[in-house]
């Protein structure tokens, strides 16, 4: 007899970490892998960002903290969302928790009900359907194709409202796709909800320093003013300060919902480690130079992986408009055969292949909603990279 819920038979486990975890397992073996599934800058954490944490600890910072995070975090991501995002919130009207997953979480939990749906435009994040799914909700894929530049339109996003959707989730830059929204598209999309009063829109938000070509990046907060009595802005520290293992996500939202979210944290994980938050702090407050440095060089790196993937006969690439992912196509590869006689019948057989003969770890599109895709991480070095697209050209062209 089994003694696991039966909520959990629907979750699958995280594509990205499961496809890192084969490539460790192999280097286990002593095979040289270059492992491109998991996303998190290699660069280290700001030195500032740090001694805050230093100082915070040796001042006996190191106790509990309120739920919804301490004042001084909670008002300096406040102060952010003033300072950058031209969003007036106070420190009321924010939540912090252990990374920007718990966050939506934490949100999901707080207001799906059996059978309520959640709108999920494809590529979405790999997370997303599973959590909806774990607390008892239905995600509902849009697929946004290429021709497209992996947008939700408002034509799309009217078709797939219901009478039972409660949350729309947008990811700006997207993972995988790095497609960004305008504030026109934005614009667009709050018409069609202003006429759904009882959708919800989640706003994640977390890769918002990572755009490139001169972008400029709008909250859809800023967009669809309007909406803000329903809209929850997710963000947090990981990708745009070096900070994944810090776990610092933060959100600003309707007073009821950041209310039921902080009850939440405080049965669960009590709060956000102390120090941590003190780093937050520094990260927010403090020098932006470092910021501007990783956008600069995840930028290159973007340039390098594009002109690399375009010069492989049977790949394609439409330049990721931010983040730092590659949502590589590989239509061409499915139906055709490996130099052992295995037929890629779809895009997660591709990868394996790509792991096993290529030696590079990838995630298959069909982790994030729309195949034929495959998706490597380039946050990591221009060596590594280009070692990575030669291994990639190699075993492609060994496909038969």
């Amino acid at each position: 007899m089994s003694y696991i819920a039966s909520r959990l038979s629907v979750v699958k486990p995280s594509a990205s970490m499961a496809a890192s975890q084969a490539a460790k397992a192999l280097r286990a073996k002593g095979v040289d892998v270059i492992d491109l599934g998991l996303g998190e800058p290699d660069f280290p954490t700001p030195a500032h960002i740090i001694e805050a944490a230093y100082a915070a600890a040796k001042a006996g910072q190191t106790l509990y903290t309120a739920a919804a995070g301490s004042p001084e975090v909670r008002e300096a991501v406040a102060g952010k969302f003033r300072r950058e995002n031209g969003l007036d919130y106070t420190a009321d009207d924010i939540v912090v928790a252990n990374g920007a997953k718990q966050i939506i979480f934490n949100a999901l939990m707080a207001t799906l009900e059996p059978g309520d749906e959640a709108i999920l435009p494809a590529p979405y994040f790999v997370s997303y359907p599973e959590m909806v799914k774990l607390l008892g909700g239905t995600p509902v894929t849009v697929e946004c194709g290429e021709s497209g530049g992996f947008r939700l339109t408002p034509e799309l996003l009217e078709k797939a409202i219901t009478p039972r959707t409660k949350w729309l989730f947008l990811n700006m830059p997207g993972n995988p796709s790095g497609a960004v929204y305008s504030a026109d598209d934005l614009r667009a999309l709050g018409t069609v909800l202003a006429r759904h009063p009882q959708v919800l829109i989640l706003s994640d938000e977390i890769y918002e320093h990572i755009i490139f070509d001169g972008r400029e990046f709008v909250s859809f907060g800023k967009a669809c003013p309007d909406l803000r009595d329903r809209s929850l802005i997710v963000n947090g520290v990981a990708k745009a300060y070096a900070m994944t293992g810090w776990r610092v996500g933060y959100a600003a939202g309707p007073a009821p919902l950041v209310k039921a979210m902080s009850t939440i944290q405080s049965q669960s994980v009590t709060s956000v480690c102390s120090i941590a938050q003190a780093a937050t702090v520094a990260a927010l407050n403090g020098p932006q130079d470092e910021v501007a440095r990783f956008r600069n060089a995840f930028e290159a790196r973007r340039n390098l992986v594009v002109d690399g993937i375009r010069r492989i006969n049977g790949l394609t690439l439409p330049p990721p408009e931010g983040a730092f992912y590659a949502y590589i196509g590989c239509a061409s590869l499915i139906g055709r055969k490996t130099p052992k006689g295995v037929v890629l019948e779809d895009d997660t057989a591709v990868a394996t292949y790509l792991l096993n003969e290529g030696r590079v770890a990838s995630v298959p599109g069909a982790a994030y909603g729309l195949s034929p895709y495959f998706r490597i991480s380039t946050a990591t070095s221009e060596e590594v990279l280009a070692q990575a697209i030669a291994r990639i050209n190699a075993a492609v062209a060994q496909v038969e």
